[in-house]
């Protein structure tokens, strides 16, 4: 991977024009003109113009209108290529030197996160680093679902994955699967696209069924483990402030018990009202 952006991106294919990117962007948010003008602070006249090609923005003015369509930072520099500018955002290896307090950060985070689950996958949801205690929610997966890039949807909603331990597969696929038609739509990524056609191509995989129990706060995600049944919610965390296109693109998706005894066995307490012969080996 390229240390700069400059060297990384190209111009878009066609040469499409600026205004004519900015115009698909805000149709993938539904917004009119006039109601995208005004949230802007620009005219509807010079919106018009720009996206006509009748206007030619300046750097600043691309950078505002793509921050109000929260545009990705790999895509605005396309904007600003299409525009007759020079990209702005590098992509960094994660593995780079200068990378080493945020990935110190994230392998942090990860331990301290034990012995519950948690990963850190790319816009893609491709796993890029996981704690020990995943291996638990994994333990039967096909191993070549598991292998690099290993896909966090693929991996659990596939018939070889984890899905025949998925209590409740169809609400929770259809969560999933809303979460990637959502992704897909605002960022118009064609890999997304093609992930959400094979996700809901799998048996089981429901994508019209209901989100869940009302009734709850949280979607739960029940699963039948080494004969226990066990309950998880999840959290997903952003880089809020990343001005690193590898970065901005990352996930932390944390999973937590739902019940003390679902906590139990992750932990590797002996409780008695599981009906399980062995625990879980602890995180080394």
């Amino acid at each position: 991977m390229a240390a700069s952006a400059h060297a990384a991106h190209t111009v878009p294919s066609g040469g499409a024009r600026v205004g004519e990117l900015l115009r698909s962007w805000r149709l993938r948010h539904n917004l009119s003109q006039q109601a995208f003008a005004s949230g802007a602070a620009v005219s509807t006249r010079y919106l018009s113009f720009i996206e006509t090609g009748r206007a030619r923005p300046s750097r600043e003015m691309v950078m505002h209108l793509a921050e109000r369509l929260e545009v990705p930072l790999r895509d605005r520099n396309n904007l600003l290529l299409a525009a007759g500018y020079a990209p702005i955002y590098r992509e960094r290896p994660l593995d780079s030197a200068e990378m080493a307090p945020v990935r110190s950060a994230l392998d942090r985070f990860l331990k301290a996160h034990e012995p519950y689950p948690a990963l850190i996958v790319d816009r893609h949801w491709n796993i890029v680093a996981a704690n020990r205690a995943l291996a638990f929610l994994t333990d039967g997966v096909a191993p070549d679902l598991l292998q690099p890039p290993a896909n966090v949807f693929r991996v659990a909603l596939h018939p070889n994955g984890m899905a025949p331990r998925i209590l409740n597969l169809a609400e929770w696929s259809s969560q999933v699967l809303r979460r990637v038609q959502r992704q897909a739509a605002i960022t118009g990524d064609p890999e997304l696209e093609l992930l959400y056609n094979e996700l809901a191509s799998y048996p089981g995989v429901d994508p019209d069924a209901p989100p869940g129990d009302p009734g709850e706060a949280i979607l739960i995600h029940r699963l039948r483990l080494r004969d226990a049944d066990l309950t998880f919610f999840s959290t997903v965390t952003t880089f809020g402030t990343a001005t690193d296109i590898a970065l901005a693109e990352l996930a932390i998706e944390a999973f937590y018990p739902a019940d003390e005894q679902s906590a139990a066995i992750l932990r590797g307490d002996p409780r008695p009202h599981t009906n399980r012969d062995r625990r879980p080996p602890r995180p080394m």
